[in-house]
């Protein structure tokens, strides 16, 4: 087998293999346009000769060598003993210590793998020779083999930017990225867009202080005046007095002080007023072309600025100033000038959001598969949105995700509560949208989704579709899951297939997760505690084919079969994108009984439910049996106020009251659920109560009498309870649960 490439330098050989190019060349070239699997190549000097595949090759650019997820064995055997030290630079340690020098074979060897990293990246090696160090670097291009590099990234960095500005960008990472005026890009301008709305009042206020008060330096002016015009004199003007004395009309020649605006940083100002009116122009015109369409208001605030920038312009200030030609000497006032400093650092950030060159800056991204993750996201927001309008909603978008700085001077998108995305119409929720809703790892239960929990182990979706249905009970969400891979499974037919653990990972989904309708509760489960939660779980992956041929294939199909399948799912890739739309519109305009009803539930073989008694007793404390005779005879137990929040109490349907120092009771009593009461401690004190009461509140809980509850019910308890302790959650509330099934027990 060849070797992949070769490179024949005057201090060393470099060769880089990989048993695996050929398939992986093979799933590229099914997936992307030949002609988008070329990359640059360059390389410092002393190279004599370049192999690809055994081939000598001529120029900079040939097919690619390096893709996502391979491992690239490297070796580099040094001529000669004369090489004492030898090492690759990287700023990640693990990728240095992927390589190792061998001081007696001469040898350096070690391998690349660039996992989900795409983009530009340099292999930096150095070197120890008769004791001079040297460098060398290999410049080349890594590039992923599902999706296209100069096509498909660039969207997903687009649509990402254009929601969550600069959290596409990482840090330490193995490649990177750079941006040149010389290439159009329509993400750079986005990124100068963004930060110039957010500093552009900003940036005008400082140009118009500077107006009122420019700085200006005293620069000698040279008048021609008669002898008595001269106020001072200076050695050479005396010695031209001497000669022209008789001359009474001679003029001589003097130097006047005088102050100038046309200074170097006046210049500079001149320079950024214009650049950024013109650059603000030519995007704003591009802003109002948007085939989204603009809002009225968006295009007068543009069209503001626009006159503000012009104004500025063409300010009077700037008559007789020149033209900028670069500093040629570093400026105190533009560093710590009021209004100077302010501007100048404006326009660097502006100069550095488009004006990016390879050789002076380098941005590094988050890894394709955390950027698809994110844009799989944002794309089911975009689908939820446009379905609602396009029906006619009047949505009102609740946006509550952000992102958050981490501990690598970079942006995350918040988890969870901080990812939500509420779709409401007159205050009615339709629709929520959660990106990563797993917080907390450590805890099993903690989905990060309202009452839904596992009892197993953690479980971690990516995207979470809430959709509230108007024709079932109040509160009703029909939970939809969604998961991005950024992997393939086999090619079927000319159609990309999603990974089998991938579609393995939605039927452990949907088995784990379960609704809990008292997530508090900390007795006995029953069966009939928890319910099942997800109704469908969906992979998003970046697969191509036909669309017609994906109607047919079997992770399609089993959508409409089981609730569990995938979509594939590309940038600005329409077709296919159809599919998932047209499957969220359904969910969005099916009822209840459409989605979930006899007809689309499965039932198990062969089983029959018996529902247990499950309803909760309330198991309460009083101080005393006369408190207890009081509670039975006025038909009303109280509990302070303060200690009624987050528990089922409403849904308690017994009550059982024992004694503090007691650990059994008998007496049950019946809930009346149409009646309970607030009442202050004076109307409790004037009802008669023996107990002092401690709180200023307390909800009443009516209640029958123990010889009102059914005989039955209290046959079957036919042994005193035994009272546990206080075991509901907070030690001071006065009461726990326990299921009725578990009194029955006794």
């Amino acid at each position: 087998m060849p070797e992949l490439l070769t490179i024949k330098h005057a201090d060393f050989t470099l060769r880089i293999d990989c048993s695996k190019y050929s398939s992986v060349w093979a799933i590229a070239k099914g997936n992307i346009p030949a002609e988008n699997l070329q990359c640059n190549y360059q390389w410092d000097e002393g190279v004599e000769r370049i192999e690809f595949l055994n081939k000598e090759m001529e120029g900079n650019s040939w097919d690619a060598v390096f893709f996502d997820n391979t491992d690239y064995p490297v070796w580099v055997d040094f001529e000669g003993d004369d090489v004492s030290e030898a090492w690759v630079m990287a700023n990640r340690q693990s990728v240095y210590e992927n390589f190792s020098f061998h001081e007696r074979k001469h040898v350096l060897s070690g391998f690349l793998n660039y996992g989900n990293e795409i983009g530009k990246a340099s292999l930096e090696m150095h070197y120890v020779k008769n004791g001079v160090r040297k460098c060398w670097r290999l410049r080349y291009e890594v590039l992923s083999s599902k999706l296209n590099y100069r096509f498909h990234w660039q969207a997903i960095l687009e649509d990402i930017e254009r929601e969550y500005r600069m959290l596409s960008l990482d840090f330490l990472k193995k490649t990177y990225h750079g941006f040149g005026t010389s290439e159009k890009s329509e993400q750079k301008d986005l990124i100068w867009w963004n930060i110039f709305k957010e500093k552009q009042q900003e940036l005008i206020q400082n140009i118009k202080l500077i107006i009122e008060r420019p700085k200006q330096r005293l620069r000698d002016k040279k008048e021609y005046r008669r002898a008595d015009q001269l106020r001072r004199m200076t050695p050479r003007l005396e010695r031209e007095f001497a000669e022209h004395r008789s001359q009474l009309e001679y003029a001589y020649r003097v130097d006047v002080p005088q102050l100038n605006r046309d200074t170097l940083e006046n210049r500079f100002l001149k320079h950024v007023v214009k650049s950024v009116a013109e650059r603000h122009e030519q995007l704003a015109n591009k802003v109002l072309e948007y085939k989204v369409g603009v809002s009225e208001p968006l295009k007068a605030e543009i069209a503001q600025s626009c006159k503000e920038l012009k104004a500025l312009e063409r300010n009077p200030f700037f008559n007789g100033i020149g033209k900028f030609k670069g500093f040629t000497h570093e400026s105190l006032t533009l560093q710590k000038a009021t209004g100077y400093n302010q501007v100048y650092k404006i326009w660097l950030i502006l100069n550095r959001a488009y004006d990016l060159n390879d050789s002076l800056y380098k941005l590094e991204t988050k890894d394709i598969a955390t950027l698809y993750e994110i844009w799989c996201f944002i794309e089911v927001k975009n689908v939820v949105k446009e379905l609602l309008e396009e029906r006619e909603v009047a949505v009102e978008i609740d946006n509550r995700s952000r992102i958050e700085m981490n501990t690598a001077f970079t942006y995350e998108l918040g988890r969870g509560q901080r990812s939500r995305i509420i779709f409401r119409q007159e205050d009615v929720e339709l629709a929520e949208l959660i990106y990563n809703p797993q917080t907390d790892v450590d805890s099993r239960k903690n989905t990060g989704i309202d009452n839904v929990e596992s009892r197993t182990v953690s479980q971690r979706p990516d995207i979470v579709l809430q959709l509230t249905k108007k024709d079932s009970q109040t509160g009703l969400k029909l939970t939809y899951l969604f998961d991005a891979k950024y992997r393939l499974g086999d090619k079927q037919s000319g159609v990309d297939t999603p990974p089998e653990d991938a579609i393995n990972q939605m039927h452990r989904y949907r088995d784990a997760l379960f609704y809990n309708e008292h997530p508090n509760y900390v007795g006995k489960l029953l069966p009939t505690d928890l319910k099942r939660e997800v109704v469908g779980g969906y992979i998003l992956f970046p697969g191509d084919g036909k669309t017609n041929e994906v109607r047919m294939k079997d992770f399609y199909r089993s959508i409409g079969e089981v609730n569990i399948g995938a979509f594939p799912l590309r940038p600005k890739e329409e077709k296919n994108r159809e599919l998932l739309k047209d499957f969220v519109g359904t969910l969005i305009d099916g009822s209840k009984d459409e989605l979930i009803g006899e007809e689309k539930s499965i039932p198990q073989k062969g089983m029959k439910y018996v529902l247990p008694e499950n309803d909760l007793v309330l198991v309460a404390k009083v101080h005393n049996e006369e408190q207890r005779q009081w509670c039975f005879g006025n038909k009303w137990y109280n509990i302070p106020l303060d200690k009624i929040a987050d528990t089922p109490l409403m849904e308690a349907k017994y009550v059982l009251l024992c004694k503090s120092k007691e650990s059994e009771a008998m007496d049950i009593c019946k809930v009346v659920k149409s009646r309970y009461e607030v009442w202050t401690k004076d109307k409790l004190v004037a009802n008669g109560y023996p107990y002092e009461p401690s709180a200023e509140a307390y909800f009443m809980l009516r209640i029958h009498s123990p010889k009102e509850t059914d005989e039955g019910l209290k046959n079957r308890i036919f042994q005193p309870v035994k009272c546990k302790h206080f075991v509901w959650g907070d030690p001071s509330k006065p009461y726990y649960f326990v299921r009725l099934a578990d009194l029955l027990d006794h």
